[in-house]
C-alpha cells in the first residue's frame, strides 16, 4: 500500500474500533430490556426511554452527525425483538428518526440546537403525520391545517373533520412534544404540508385544544402507546414552524431554498425508517433461527441407528442452508442502502431516485423474506414453536413491520409504476421484465385505469422482477 492507501486503511480501522466501542456501550446501556419485558404499562416503557435519552449513548443529532451509530443502535435493539417484541424499538425510532430526524431536516439552527436540552431533560416526542382518511397513503393526504394569522403573529392548528385526526401515533399518550405535519395556509392559500414543533403536554396534561385517545389493545407491542390525536383551534407561536426551507417574512410565505420541498425532506424520515425496519426484520429472523437451531441441535430424536438431533432431519438441515442464502442476499442490499443513506444524511442530501427504489426494494424483500423463512421454520419444529419464550410468540413483530412506513403491496405497486414510466421513456431491459412491461403497458393503453386492477398479478410480477434485479445488482455474489 502507498502512503494514501495506508492512511485510508488507518482511518477505516479507527472507524471500525469506534463503531465496535459504540455497539458495546449501547448494548450495555440497554441490556436490561429483555428482563423488563413487554408485559408492562406503556408509561414504564416511556420512562425507560427517558432514562436512555438522558444517559446519551446515542445523541438525537447523531442521525446527521454520526448516522452509522443511528443504524447500529437500531440493530442492537432488534437483537431483543424475539424476546420483547416491537414496542420499545418502535418507540426508539419514533424518538430518534421521526421526531428528532424531522426537526433536524426541517428546522433552523436554533430549533435543531434545542434538541440538546430536550435530550438532557428526557423529553419525549411524537410524529403526527398519518391521518384517518389517509390510510396506507400516509403523507399523501394531509387535511390538518395550520393557518397563519398576521394580526396575532401566530398559527392556528386545526383538524377540520374526523378524517384529519392523526392516527396510530406512536408514543402519542406519553410524549411531551410533537412534530405535527399540517397544511400551511397563508392569506387563504394552501402552501402544502409543513412541520410544526409544539408542546403536546405541560406537567403531564394535554395542552388546551388537543385530545388523545388510545387506539386499543393489540396482538403485540402493548408496551407502546398508539394514539388518535386531534387538534381543535390550537394557537402556536410563530417559531413553531420548522422553517429551514420556507417561512413567514413580513406576512408573506417565503421559499428560502428553491428546488427543495418540505415533503422531500419529510420523506427522508420514511427512507431511514424503512431501512431500519427492514434491517430489524433480518435481525429478528437470524435471532429466531439461532435460538431454534440451538434447541434443535440438542433435541434428540429416535432413529433405527440410535439417537439423532432434530437439526439433522434432512428438511430442517436444508432449511437452515437455504434460509442463510436468502437472508444473506438481502443483507447485502441492506449494507449498500445503509452506506448510501449515511452519505445523504451527513451531507443533508435528498436521496436520488435510484436509492429511493433500493430502499423500497429492501423494505419489501427483507420483510417478505423474513416472514416466509420464519413461517417455514415454525412448521418444522412441532410443539416447540407453540411454547412461550421461544420467540415464535413474537411473530406478529414481522406483521407490524410489513405495513409500517409503507405497506409492502403499496411499495410494490410504486416500483411497477416507476418501472413502467422509465420503460415508456426508454424501452430497455432484457427478457421477461421487458416483455412484462410491454404487456402491461399495452393493457393500460387499451383498458385504461381499470386494466391496472385487472392485471394485478402482472403488476406484482413486474415488481418481483425489479426487486430480484436490484438485489442481484447490490451483490451479484450473493445470488442463489
Amino acid at each position: 500500500l502507498g502512503t494514501f492507501g495506508q492512511s485510508r486503511l488507518r482511518q477505516f480501522q479507527a472507524f471500525a474500533r469506534r463503531m465496535t466501542d459504540f455497539r458495546t456501550a449501547f448494548r450495555n446501556a440497554t441490556a436490561d430490556l429483555p428482563a423488563l419485558g413487554s408485559n408492562i404499562h406503556y408509561s414504564a416503557s416511556a420512562d425507560r426511554l427517558r432514562k436512555l435519552l438522558q444517559e446519551g449513548p446515542l445523541k438525537l443529532t447523531d442521525l446527521r452527525e454520526a448516522p452509522e451509530k443511528f443504524f447500529a443502535a437500531h440493530s442492537v435493539l432488534s437483537e431483543y425483538a424475539t424476546q420483547v417484541g416491537p414496542g420499545f424499538g418502535i418507540r426508539f425510532t419514533v424518538q430518534f428518526n421521526l421526531f428528532a430526524g424531522t426537526l433536524i431536516a426541517l428546522g433552523n439552527s436554533q430549533q435543531v440546537a434545542a434538541l440538546r436540552a430536550m435530550q438532557a431533560s428526557g423529553k419525549l416526542g411524537c410524529f403526527c403525520l398519518t391521518e384517518k382518511l389517509a390510510g396506507v397513503n400516509s403523507g399523501l393526504v394531509v387535511n390538518t391545517t395550520c393557518t397563519w394569522d398576521e394580526s396575532k403573529q401566530m398559527f392556528l392548528l386545526d383538524c377540520p373533520d374526523a378524517g384529519a385526526f392523526k392516527n396510530w401515533i406512536s408514543q402519542g399518550l406519553s410524549a411531551d412534544l410533537a412534530v405535527v405535519i399540517a397544511n400551511l395556509i397563508v392569506k387563504g392559500k394552501p402552501k402544502g404540508p409543513h412541520g410544526f414543533l409544539m408542546k403536546l403536554r405541560e406537567n403531564g396534561q394535554l395542552v388546551s385544544g388537543v385530545t388523545a385517545k388510545d387506539m386499543g389493545d393489540k396482538t403485540i407491542g402493548n408496551d407502546l402507546d398508539n394514539a388518535e390525536i386531534s387538534f381543535s383551534k390550537v394557537w402556536l407561536p410563530k417559531d413553531a414552524l420548522l422553517d429551514k426551507y420556507a417561512g413567514i417574512q413580513d406576512g408573506e410565505y417565503v421559499q428560502k431554498e428553491k428546488g427543495v420541498s418540505n415533503m422531500d425532506m419529510i420523506g427522508q424520515r420514511l427512507y431511514t425508517g424503512r431501512t431500519v425496519i427492514a434491517g430489524s426484520t433480518l435481525v429478528f429472523a437470524r435471532s429466531l433461527y439461532r435460538s431454534a437451531k440451538n434447541y434443535a441441535d440438542n433435541k434428540k430424536c429416535w432413529s433405527p441407528q440410535g439417537g439423532m438431533s432434530l437439526s439433522s432431519v434432512p428438511q430442517l438441515a436444508h432449511l437452515y442452508v437455504q434460509t442463510d442464502k436468502e437472508l444473506s442476499r438481502v443483507e447485502a442490499l441492506s449494507r449498500v442502502v445503509e452506506s448510501k443513506l449515511c452519505e445523504c444524511l451527513r451531507n443533508d442530501k435528498i436521496p436520488d431516485s435510484k436509492l429511493v427504489e433500493m430502499v423500497a426494494v429492501l423494505k419489501v424483500k427483507a420483510i417478505e423474506t423474513s416472514i416466509s423463512t420464519c413461517f417455514k421454520l415454525k412448521q418444522e419444529l412441532g410443539s416447540y414453536a407453540l411454547m412461550g419464550g421461544t420467540g415464535f410468540e413474537k411473530l406478529d413483530y414481522l406483521q407490524c413491520c410489513k405495513f409500517a412506513e409503507g405497506d409492502s403491496r403499496i411499495l410494490m405497486q410504486k416500483l411497477t409504476r416507476d418501472r413502467l414510466q422509465a420503460f415508456a421513456k426508454s424501452p430497455s431491459g432484457e427478457g421477461k421484465e421487458a416483455e412484462a412491461c410491454m404487456k402491461l403497458g399495452m393493457s393500460l393503453k387499451s383498458g385504461g385505469k381499470q386494466a391496472w386492477n385487472d392485471n394485478f398479478e402482472l403488476v406484482y410480477g413486474i415488481a418481483d422482477m425489479v426487486m430480484e434485479r436490484i438485489v442481484n445488482e447490490a451483490n451479484p455474489q450473493a445470488s442463489l
